[in-house]
């Protein structure tokens, strides 16, 4: 009488890995995953516009703790000039911290992670 269910040759698609082996290796990449995200969330990230006019620092939680305008910069017949200074500053900082989790969690190569 032949089998019934089961996977052909025993665990079959884990190349013969044990699944609790397996599941270490999870638990694993998880810990890894969760200090990288922690690492990242305390780095800083900074960036400016306008020549220097306009400084910006935000964390790798993409919240902004510090923004630096200088007096000069300031004119209040053209007040759309710091508002586009500002928008570029503020999305330039959240570039690099969207970067740096790339380059920081693309290592684990999860599909739909990043």
């Amino acid at each position: 009488m032949g089998k019934r269910g089961g996977f052909p040759g025993g665990m079959g698609g884990f190349g013969g890995m044990n699944i609790n082996q397996l599941m270490k290796e999870a638990k694993k990449m998880q810990a890894d995953m969760e200090k990288t995200q922690e690492e990242l969330g305390s780095s800083e990230f900074d960036a400016t516009a306008g020549g220097g006019a306009v400084y910006v620092k935000v964390n790798g939680n993409k919240q902004i703790k510090e923004i630096t305008i200088q007096k000069d910069v300031v004119d209040p017949d053209d007040v759309e000039m710091l508002q586009d200074l500002i928008i570029t500053c503020v999305n330039e900082a959240l570039r690099k911290v969207d970067e740096a989790q790339a380059a920081s969690l693309g290592k684990y190569n999860i599909p739909g992670l990043m």
